[in-house]
């Protein structure tokens, strides 16, 4: 099922990945750009990508590893990080949950 806006349409069946860890919803504008915006709970998890990403964080923190990378990195609230198309990231969240949307393409 979809719910229709002016604005695009909002698939109102989840997307849920890693036992539940992580749970989305696609989100389709108008113009035809996909988004999903989501939650993932406390986990250690890994992320294939087919298309080039930029998953922006709205709440909470993850730390990021991106595929072919030794490093690291925290990310919080008004952040974002670009992720390859064709590609992999690590994400570890801890503590409270990590609220995104993810731009692709």
């Amino acid at each position: 099922m979809t719910t229709t806006t002016l604005a695009g349409s909002v698939a109102t069946q989840a997307n849920v990945y890693f036992d539940g860890k992580c749970v989305s919803h696609t989100v389709t504008l108008a113009d035809g750009t996909r988004k999903s915006v989501g939650v993932i709970l406390p986990a250690a998890l890994t992320f294939n990508t087919g298309a080039p990403e930029i998953m922006e964080t709205v709440a909470g923190k993850a730390t990021i590893k991106l595929a072919g990378s030794d490093e690291w990195k925290t990310y919080g609230a008004g952040e974002s990080f670009n992720v390859p198309g064709n590609s992999s990231f690590e994400i570890k969240v801890e503590g409270e949950p990590y609220h995104y949307i993810c731009h692709f393409g």
